[in-house]
């Protein structure tokens, strides 16, 4: 009986300490009646907002602003049966209808309006991202997570780091940042740096960056599940502690709830978890800024306010889908920025640049998609969107990396067919960065 009574004080000391970690912040009075229907009861949609607040121990991270803004905002849904889980991204930089929301806690409120969607958290805090995030979606959204950049380097940090995988060496000052060329784990210091980053991978784009979080954070994912962390208590332990620490929640999102949650996943593999971006293009009225792509985002959102899969291509020849094609452009042209137009094409389309350089000697008059045989699978992917390019294969290569040269001869993308499909696919948390 002592024994006994002794696990339940020490389970008892060790809820109260993680509640008393939480953070909480109530915000149901600031959502409003009008709000979208639950449709799946048992479903769970959890609202993610990474926050760039630069005061306090986050002052190293930048010149001192006004408020707070958000680097990342993503919503995780759960299935009712706990089976499947997907994480949409919304691009901070989208152009979109925001709702009114009222003045609190200091801060100006919003008027409905047409402007940039992370313009919410900075004018009503996360109640207004809530509210903006339901009223674009039709989403109904149980609770939120809010992680700032100390609480984030703390929770990779007690997961043990998180493995990345780099195709050239990265000296980024800005970011801090200073990592080799190839597999390594980050701490998280490093890590922060790493997703924050913006100029010094790929093409420089916010999309680009979008996609590096959510492959970390499916890496971070795929470590925790792998039974890493699950089975080695002391971990667990300092995961949960640092996790708790880390985060400002609704006050209904409980260490109990979270408990009950963690356990109802325990079924769940990362094959089952989808990263997807929300559909988008560059918007030709507000140049920099992205608008929503119409039906698919639509289709998006009702495949989660309802809590059904995404439908299973049928028929056809099976391939390889855009967010599982990693492509480095080449300039083979004279046509001075041609290579950031093509990554701009090719990242609306779900693939992911690596980088964009120029061709060794100049001009090439065919435009040609490079191979090697390991990559092979992945070239009617590429080919099918290309107007012009003809495959060549590169014996010696030994990447899944396709190398997209542009000629003299390039004439863009095909058409996007309308039922188009691949955008809701995204990746699910087995992807692994090193396989390009």
């Amino acid at each position: 009986m002592t024994v006994v009574l002794l696990i339940v004080g020490a389970g008892v000391g060790l809820f109260l300490k993680l509640t008393g970690n939480l953070k909480h912040e109530d915000v149901a009075g600031d959502l409003g009646t009008a709000r979208p229907a639950k449709v799946a009861s048992t479903a769970m949609n959890v609202l993610i907002v990474g926050s760039d607040q630069r005061d306090g121990k986050n002052a190293r991270y930048g010149h001192r602003i006004d408020g707070e803004r958000t680097d990342t905002i993503m919503l995780a849904h759960l299935s009712s049966k706990r089976d499947n889980a997907m994480v949409i991204s919304f691009p901070r930089d989208s152009m979109v209808q925001l709702p009114a929301c009222r003045a609190r806690n200091g801060l100006p409120g919003q008027q409905p309006h047409l402007g940039m969607i992370n313009e919410s958290f900075n004018s009503g805090g996360i109640a207004c991202t809530w509210k903006t995030v339901e009223t674009l979606t039709g989403i109904h959204i149980d609770h939120f997570v809010k992680v700032d950049f100390t609480g984030f380097k703390g929770i990779v940090d007690a997961v043990g780091g998180v493995e990345v995988c780099l195709p050239e060496r990265v000296d980024d000052d800005k970011a801090m940042l200073h990592l080799h060329a190839g597999r390594q784990s980050l701490n998280g210091e490093q890590s922060l740096g790493y997703v924050r980053a913006r100029y010094s991978f790929g093409d420089g784009s916010d999309i680009g960056r979008i996609q590096r979080q959510q492959m970390f954070v499916a890496s971070m994912v795929k470590k925790v599940m792998s039974g890493q962390t699950l089975t080695d208590p002391a971990r667990l332990l300092s995961v949960l502690d640092a996790g708790t620490k880390a985060v400002t929640t609704d006050p209904e999102l409980t260490p109990g709830v979270m408990k009950d949650l963690a356990l109802s996943l325990q079924g769940l593999n990362a094959g089952r978890i989808h990263f997807i971006t929300t559909p988008w293009h560059y918007s030709v009225s507000q140049p920099g800024r992205v608008e929503w792509v119409q039906p698919q985002a639509g289709r998006l959102f009702d495949i989660v306010a309802t809590d059904a899969e995404p439908a299973e291509v049928k028929g056809g020849q099976s391939k390889v889908p855009r967010s599982k094609v990693q492509v480095e452009l080449r300039n083979g042209t004279y046509r001075s920025g041609l290579g950031g137009q093509v990554a701009a094409a090719l990242e609306q389309r779900g693939y992911h640049i690596t980088k964009i350089g120029d061709t060794p000697r100049k001009p090439y008059r065919k435009s040609m998609i490079l191979y090697g045989p390991n990559g092979e699978t992945r070239v009617p992917t590429l080919a099918k969107d290309l107007l012009a390019a003809s495959p060549k294969l590169v014996g010696q290569a030994r990447t899944t990396r396709l190398v997209l040269v542009i000629g003299d001869d390039w004439r863009g993308l095909k058409a996007l067919n309308p039922g188009d499909s691949d955008a809701l696919k995204g990746f699910d948390a087995t992807h692994d960065t090193c396989a390009g």
